[in-house]
């Protein structure tokens, strides 16, 4: 045990003082800000403007003027007043969009009731912007049919349909967007989490081999306490590096004036937290394994690139098939993927991001990977042999495979 503490200590040392990933770990973050100041230097908005912004006060909210030529809309509803403005003239609107009093406003055609015609008029287009013309609507439908209450209110609210699923999971509506995003948002974290945890080591094992630092270590440690400390020294690195970036995302999403608003209908279970735990470190063990075995047995980092490419084939797999996966989240296709351990770990957590799993299901995957993570770690240590280790031969797959099935 005092082994593996001090590989662990000094892999997690030697990683996060190496230039190459701390120069991965700020520009990636940078190149983001950078890019954000300057698509917000064309805009209004300047960046010590925007950073003042952040650590003063929240950014303005958006403000949507209205000129009704129709003259329906005479005073603003209380709960819009902070969101829109009323105008009495189409030169006074559009000055004020020109001063940036307003990002846009709506010009309603004289002859609205007969042309139902609106313009929007704006400085810029926004695609990721917000579109309260669903406000407008109301307010014209309280204009047109004010004189007709019971007919007013099946215009606004047309239909209420209650569902009621029998289940003991929270559900999620269908029909949010969020809905939709959130599997692809989980799998894609969760893939790259992985990757770049994994291959962090086959980087460490290949530098350590080709320096000859690794026959020197396999004299005075085993290879199994060496894997183990390399193991868990990388796959806290991969998690700091996760969180960062995560950091940075948000605070990017700040700078741009959005936030992450999850609406009641997005409900994940609190257990999927812990499910996302288990299976990453599970998931992280057994390719961070797989990526040690190849980097013991290529000669340099150029034949590592084609070892990575062939052993994260599987964990792609989920990705491909991520739509056939979220729109049947407990079909065969999903419950195979889901229970084969090399493919378990991205499959799991967007079938658990999709909807309800069931519980044996999890349990099995769980283990499986656990499983074969255990048994690939024991005969990846074999593969640490002066024999090995200074063969320098290409790399190949059936080579790869045979020493991982002791043939060698």
């Amino acid at each position: 045990m005092k082994k593996i503490i001090l590989v662990f200590k000094n892999e997690l040392l030697n990683t996060i003082r190496r230039k190459s990933f701390l120069l991965t770990l700020i520009l990636i973050p940078l190149g983001g800000f950078i890019l954000t100041f300057i698509i917000g230097g064309s805009q209004k908005t300047s960046s010590p403007n925007v950073l003042t912004e952040i650590f003063s006060s929240p950014s303005r909210s958006s403000v949507y003027g209205i000129y009704d030529g129709s003259h329906m809309i005479t005073d603003l509803p209380a709960e819009d007043r902070d969101t829109f403005r009323l105008f009495n003239s189409e030169d006074s609107a559009l000055q004020a969009l020109q001063n940036g009093e307003i990002d846009a406003y709506y010009s309603i055609d004289p002859d609205y009731v007969s042309t139902g015609k609106i313009i929007l008029r704006k400085t810029e287009l926004d695609l990721m912007g917000n579109d309260p013309s669903n406000k407008i609507k109301t307010m014209l439908d309280k204009a047109l049919l004010k004189n007709d209450p019971a007919t007013l209110k099946r215009v606004i609210t047309p239909l209420v349909v209650t569902t009621d699923i029998q289940s003991a999971e929270p559900q999620k509506d269908p029909e949010s967007m969020l809905t939709f995003y959130i599997p692809y948002v989980v799998t894609m974290l969760f893939y790259i989490v992985i990757l770049t945890s994994a291959s962090l080591m086959l980087s460490s094992i290949t530098n350590e081999k080709s320096n000859r630092v690794m026959e020197i270590l396999m004299t005075s440690i085993t290879p199994l306490q060496m894997l183990t400390g390399k193991i868990v020294a990388l796959g806290l690195v991969g998690l700091i590096q996760t969180i960062v970036w995560s950091g940075a995302g948000l605070l990017l999403l700040r700078i741009s004036g959005r936030t992450l608003n999850l609406d009641s209908s997005v409900q994940l279970p609190a257990s999927i937290l812990i499910f996302g735990t288990l299976f990453f470190l599970s998931g992280y063990f057994l390719y961070a394994s797989l990526m040690a075995g190849a980097g013991a047995l290529v000669p340099n980092m150029k034949e590592a690139s084609q070892a990575t490419t062939i052993l994260v084939i599987p964990l792609v797999i989920p990705l491909i098939l991520i739509s056939a996966i979220v729109n049947d989240p407990n079909g065969t296709l999903a419950t195979i993927f889901s229970l084969f351990p090399l493919t378990a770990p991205v499959t799991m957590m967007t079938r658990l991001a999709a909807g309800p799993v069931p519980g044996w299901q999890i349990g099995l995957s769980l283990l499986l990977i656990v499983l074969t993570a255990y048994l690939v770690i024991r005969s990846v240590a074999n593969f640490f042999r002066a024999q090995t280790l200074l063969s320098g031969k290409e790399f190949k797959r059936k080579y790869f495979f045979q020493a991982l099935f002791g043939r060698l």
